[in-house]
């Protein structure tokens, strides 16, 4: 159980051993990533049922063969504008593990773009960006050909009465 910044610090990869596998994916004009280990499938956008009393950002529920999978919208997490889905908009299907369970969810991207193996050396830290900035999530910023992809835990995206939330549903 999260109790204090200490304790979520001890859940922040330290930047020694961060690479490996991520599957890159775009918002708005930015690349994120991934670990591939957390990736269950990756599916084109399909009918949402919305789910009453839920923060704005959790879209719905879908019904993925047979298993009723909560949604969420990636852009409406981090604050950015709501758009039209395209061609390429779809869903990723993520296990994220709380503090007694793990939960599928999908969030929804603009794109799928790729999987990129990065190297510990090609990952910087998280720069501090002030203390009214949410990073935790953010597990390093990584430099590769194409730009600067930012790599997220997927497991510190949500916090613990959102992932009660959706696991409840």
């Amino acid at each position: 159980m999260l109790k204090d910044k200490k304790n979520l610090e001890q859940l922040k990869p330290t930047g020694k051993h961060l690479g490996g596998k991520f599957l890159t994916f775009s918002l708005s004009n930015e690349e994120y990533g991934l670990g591939i280990l957390k990736i269950k499938e990756i599916i084109g956008m399909m009918e949402i049922t919305p789910v009453p009393s839920m923060p704005n950002f959790i879209k719905g529920v879908i019904n993925l063969r047979g298993k009723v999978i909560p949604v969420m919208s990636l852009r409406l997490k981090f604050g950015m504008e709501e758009i039209d889905y395209t061609d390429r908009t779809c869903i990723i299907v993520v296990e994220i593990t709380g503090d007694y369970e793990k939960v599928l969810t999908g969030i929804i991207v603009d794109s799928v773009s790729e999987v990129l193996t990065i190297k510990d050396a090609e990952i910087e830290e998280t720069p501090d960006l002030g203390s009214d900035v949410e990073t935790e999530y953010i597990m390093g910023l990584a430099k590769t050909e194409s730009g600067v992809k930012i790599l997220l835990n997927i497991d510190l995206i949500l916090r613990k009465r959102e992932i009660v939330s959706i696991s409840n549903i």
